[in-house]
């Protein structure tokens, strides 16, 4: 009787996954349309209103200081363990390591280099432009304020934006970005964006960052998402470049390994052998097995008939072998040498 394995949910999906086209050509490849450019826009004109609000010295600033004064985490002790370990989720280090792990396996998946691709170049828009921003208005963060009200801006600190959110609008993003349908995107989008949401109320709460910090890291993080179309061209050149070196590579590598046999050269003739060898005299036929060998005799045989010698009536010799001897008696024979007394 023959019974059929129960598949677990983890057969599942690698079933499913085994079944995912290499190289699909149906990716809807987001592109850079009206409603994308709309919300660009939004986004960069909230961005600037953070910073002016901040440089100013606004009511936004004064939040920031009351939400401080609350001190949250003195407030809800009992999660700091949890969420020490939460905002680990919006840490650079860690995140790119999962979520490039993913996206590698992906672009082995379906020979394509376009989601590491993307991935790469996000990071390097996030480092470019936050970073700019952190060390261009060098604001303080709560634990190191120095005049209650105060702004806390170029004196030297780097929270401004939030790195923390920004990372993780960036990061867990962009899974959603390089989403293969639109229904698995909405879902990316907002888990995404609970994420990055969460860990930058994470910051506040443990007092590292301003709330004035999280909204302008969610803004950056956001325009970097929105962004990414424009530069679809240019990671498909790339692409496509590397894949040309990889060919070419291979090529010569086919080259080098295999060496080509010369045009002249007869077939079945090792290429390394010099053809001075291949004009030498034949080698004489040998005589077939079982041919008598009598057809000429020996050099060192007087001539005349000679007989096999299987036909030689054998010969016993008589005596010994041992040459004579003048001096010698055989054994049990009389001296014939007169005895002489003494």
């Amino acid at each position: 009787m023959r019974t059929e394995r129960n598949l677990t949910r983890l057969d599942r999906v690698f079933a499913r996954l085994d079944r995912e086209p290499e190289r699909p050509s149906h990716l809807d490849v987001p592109r850079m349309s009206r409603h994308r450019v709309v919300l660009f826009s939004a986004t960069l004109a909230f961005y600037l209103a953070i910073v002016v609000a901040v440089l100013t010295t606004s009511w936004l600033v004064r939040f920031d200081w009351q939400v401080m004064f609350f001190r949250p985490y003195q407030q809800w002790p009992e999660i700091h363990a949890f969420l020490d370990y939460w905002v680990v989720l919006g840490q650079r280090g860690p995140t790119a390591v999962m979520v490039a792990a993913w996206l590698g396996w992906r672009s082995w998946r379906q020979h394509t280099l376009r989601p590491l691709l993307m991935f790469g170049a996000a990071l390097l828009l996030l480092n470019v432009t936050v970073g700019a921003a952190k060390l261009g208005m060098g604001r303080l963060g709560p634990h190191y304020a120095t005049a209650i009200g105060s702004n806390e801006m170029w004196l030297g600190g780097d929270i401004f934006p939030s790195g923390h959110t920004a990372n993780a609008v960036v990061t867990w993003g962009i899974l959603a970005y390089l989403a293969s349908t639109p229904r698995t995107r909405r879902y990316l989008s907002a888990l995404s964006a609970v994420v990055s949401l969460s860990v930058g109320l994470t910051t506040v709460y443990l007092g590292t960052h301003w709330l004035s910090d999280v909204f302008l890291g969610w803004a950056a993080g956001l325009l970097i998402l929105l962004a990414l179309p424009w530069f679809e061209t240019l990671i498909a050149r790339v692409e496509a470049v590397i894949f040309q070196v990889r060919e070419a590579w291979r090529t010569r590598r086919a080259g080098a390994v295999s060496l080509p046999e010369p045009a002249d050269t007869p077939v079945g003739t090792p290429a390394m052998v010099p053809q001075r060898l291949a004009v030498e005299e034949p080698a004489p036929a040998r005589e077939p097995v079982g041919a008598a060998r009598t057809a000429r005799p020996p050099a060192y045989l007087a001539p005349g008939p000679h007989t096999a010698r299987s036909e030689r009536t054998p010969v016993t010799p008589a005596g010994s072998r041992r040459p004579p001897h003048s001096d010698r008696v055989p054994r049990g024979a009389t001296s014939a040498r007169p005895v002489t007394g003494g």
